[in-house]
């Protein structure tokens, strides 16, 4: 498996709850009262940190927990961080 990090985990996560969701970003951004702006930094790359209030507010757009968004493969891969 390559090597992730946790923003591109996060990104691919919400793009695969998208998939599974029938929706795509901007209609995950209204849901959730995120800006599209926001939520396309994120999937792009180029927020370095995304907030857990605003992944909170995705996972509500999305009708699921942060505990639900978080249980995924993705993040059991992640290697560690400090070294």
């Amino acid at each position: 498996m390559k090597h992730v990090d946790v923003c591109q985990a996060i990104a691919e996560r919400f793009l695969q709850l998208c998939k599974e969701k029938n929706t795509n970003p901007n209609k995950l951004a209204q849901w959730s009262g995120v800006p599209p702006s926001t939520l396309k930094s994120i999937l792009y790359g180029t927020s370095k940190n995304p907030g857990a209030v605003t992944i909170k507010k995705l996972c509500d757009g999305l009708g699921i927990s942060m505990a639900e968004f978080f249980d995924c493969e993705l993040f059991y891969q992640l290697e560690q961080e400090i070294r």
